[in-house]
């Protein structure tokens, strides 16, 4: 398995790994929700505000994810984990994780001091994430699951509470999401 950082030429592969993961596990309406979510995250990579990665194995795309810039009054350095797909085929395999890993990695290496994630912690907590309290830095929009908000420091120092409420890239500006 090979992992690479993505551009916008690979806008229709990590369209397609979306849709199709998304929509066997969640149903034809989630699929199209974050097909569609994918497509606008892909078309507007530029490695600063939208960063995409992809794990290939055998020339195929089985593995994606995206790290987005959330932006505070402060300027500490923290990108939001998400969305994150694994083709059916490679599910179950550490797919995932080791993409997460190679993300992570990768945003270490750029300075970023946070990633956040928002998602199924009994999964994530599996690479590193921990629970995080809004005391220490909100969501974008409110949560609909608040126990998914998860945090992780990436300079090996305790997470310290960010003043304000983060904005998030346009693409995520949106309740369903959350």
């Amino acid at each position: 398995m090979n992992h690479k950082a993505l551009d916008k030429n690979n806008q229709n592969e990590v369209t397609e790994l979306f849709t199709s993961v998304f929509t066997s596990s969640e149903g034809e309406e989630e699929g199209k929700l974050i097909g569609n979510l994918s497509l606008e995250l892909s078309s507007n990579i530029d490695n600063e505000e939208i960063v995409c990665f992809g794990a290939y194995e055998n020339g195929s795309l089985i593995g994606s994810i995206f790290f987005t810039r959330l932006r505070f009054n402060e300027s500490i350095l923290v990108y939001m984990l998400a969305p994150v797909a694994v083709s059916t085929n490679h599910q179950g395999k550490g797919v995932g994780q080791a993409l997460i890993s190679y993300g992570l990695n990768a945003l270490k290496e750029r300075s970023v001091a946070v990633a956040v994630t928002y998602g199924d912690p009994s999964f994530y907590s599996k690479v590193g994430f921990q629970a995080l309290s809004a005391n220490i830095i909100q969501a974008p929009l409110d949560l609909s699951m608040p126990e998914g908000w998860l945090g992780q420091s990436l300079t090996g120092e305790p997470i310290q509470a960010i003043n304000g409420c983060p904005t998030c890239i346009e693409g995520f500006n949106d309740p369903a999401y959350w």
